[in-house]
Order: structure tokens, then sequence, then C-alpha cells
């Protein structure tokens, strides 16, 4: 008689306790580390903000042209960032010097004459991009100048209101209070959405932004807003801050989804790599450019220009 296979005391056919404990550990596979949500390198991005932050309020507050100098220099790198990506990802050639030299006639243009010298100097800036291309083909003539006076004006232009802040009396606090607003919307949104997150709030263009960040950028950008209006800006009011930090937290959003909606058209992660854990100079003026604006004419209503 044949033994049953699960009689007492059969052989071979009835797997080993250990091996049957051991399977599951030899076959799970190692566990991989989890990738910081958005691909950012967070050591790197810190030690790079931390930095620049140092950079910005020495020259701030050592002497104010200073900081000028270094908002023309961002602003020249990233013009240079845009317009490489034009060229490498559609062709589209875009002259580099009038661009660049009408840059910074509209910067220093805007800190030393006013609004009307920044609208004069944009306007022959685009004159001269329309001139400097006639040394080419006629082809594409149209697209490359059109492509020319987009970057001059959501560049430079765009960047001038933040020297017609620089140049008040107390131009220091105004820019302190710009930046820390517009800062505190992309911390916000990131630390609520990132935790709290479910709800997508444009997930064709970004993906990663959710309503729920949003609101958490709003919310802080308004605290921070409330109160360095009234500790910092002179004749400022705590409820012309809470105004003045929602307004530049929405606007600070739709300006990230402007550029994404460029990265996505240029099929391109980021514009640069010139800072690590950040992308290029172009990847963190995205959001402080089309708020500059917004902030400088809420504090020329609130306390004057």
């Amino acid at each position: 008689m044949n033994d049953a296979p699960n009689a007492p005391g059969s052989r071979g056919t009835t797997p080993s306790p250990s091996r049957a404990q051991e399977s599951p550990v030899a076959q799970s596979e190692p566990q991989q580390p989890r990738k910081q949500r958005g691909g950012r390198n967070l050591p790197a991005a810190i030690g790079v903000g931390l930095g620049l932050g140092v950079v910005i309020i020495a020259s701030l507050f050592v002497v104010k042209v200073l900081f000028l100098a270094v908002v023309v220099a961002a602003v020249s790198v990233g013009s240079w960032e845009l317009t490489s990506r034009l060229a490498e990802r559609k062709g589209i050639q875009v002259a580099q010097p009038p661009l660049l030299l009408g840059g910074i006639a509209m910067l220093t243009a805007g800190y030393w004459i006013g609004p009307q010298g920044a609208a004069a100097a944009l306007a022959l800036t685009a004159l001269a991009l329309m001139i400097w291309r006639m040394k080419e083909p006629p082809e594409n003539y149209l697209r490359d100048i059109t492509a020319g006076v987009f970057t001059a004006f959501y560049v430079p232009f765009l960047a001038t209101f933040v020297a017609l802040m620089l140049s008040a009396h107390d131009g220091p606090q105004r820019i302190v209070l710009f930046l820390v607003v517009t800062i505190c919307s992309d911390t916000g949104a990131y630390a609520v959405g990132y935790k709290f997150g479910r709800t997508k709030l444009a997930p064709t263009i970004s993906p990663g932004k959710t309503r729920e960040g949003l609101a958490g950028g709003i919310g802080l950008s308004m605290l921070a807003g409330a109160l360095l209006m009234q500790w910092i800006i002179d004749d400022g009011r705590w409820w012309q801050g809470l105004i003045l930090g929602g307004c530049a937290a929405l606007i600070a959003t739709l300006g990230d989804l402007a550029e994404s909606m460029i990265k996505r058209d240029l099929g391109i992660k980021d514009m640069g790599t010139l800072l690590p854990g950040h992308g290029g100079i172009m990847d963190r003026l995205d959001s402080l450019l089309p708020t500059a604006p917004v902030v400088w004419m809420l504090l020329a209503a609130f306390v004057g220009s």
C-alpha cells in the first residue's frame, strides 16, 4: 500500500516549515527610498535658498543699488535661459544684445525715473529687436519678434516693479515684504499640499498642485502679509497686509502655472540647471515676476509710492 500524501511520517511531499517561513523573505524585493515629492533635492534646495537669502539681505541693507545689480543679473540670466530654450526646442531666434541691454535699461530707468521711464525703455527694446532681426532672412520674422517682445515683457519689464518698490524711501522693507509673502505662498502650498492635498488644482498643467495646497499658501501668505505690513511698513495696517498677502499668493500660483504651460509647450522640466534643487533662475522667478506689479500697486494704494 502506498503512503497517503499527508500521512504521518511520509517524506518529500510536505513542504518544510522552515522553507515555508523563509520563502517570503527570500522573494521580497529591497525597499526603495522614497522619492521626494516633485523630484526636488530638498537639502540642495534648502542650501541654495539660504545662500540666495544671504545675498539678498546683504545687498538690500548695505547699499540699495547693490540689490538692483542682483536683480539685473538675475533678469539677464533668466532672459538668456528662456530664449535659449526657445531656440533649442522651437527654433525661435531672439536677438540677445538688444534684449540684454533693453532689460538693463528698463530696470535702471524704473529705479531712477519711474514707471514712465520703464515703459519707454520697453518700447525702445521692442523697436531694437525688430531692427536687429532685419539682418536675417525674412522667414519667421514675425515669430521671432513676437517671442522677443514677449520675453522683454515677461522677464525684465515685470522685474521693473521690483526696482520701483526699491526706489521708495522704505524700499528694502517693501522688498522684504514682497519676497516673504511670495515665498510663504510657495512654502504653504507645498507643506499643506504634501500633507492634505487631495483635489487637483490644474492636473493638465501642474499635476502636483492641489486646491488644499493653494488654500494653505494663501493662508500663510496672508498671515505673513498682516504681520509685516504692521511691523515694517511705514503707515501700514494689518488688514492691508491680509489683502496684499492673499492677492500675492493667488497671482504667484497663476504665475507658476503660466511658466508650467511654457515648459510643457517646450517639452522640458526646468528652464536651466544653474541652481541645484531648484532648476534655473527662471524656475525661481516664475512666481516672483507676476507678483511684483500686484504688490507694488497695492503698496502704492495703501501707503503711497
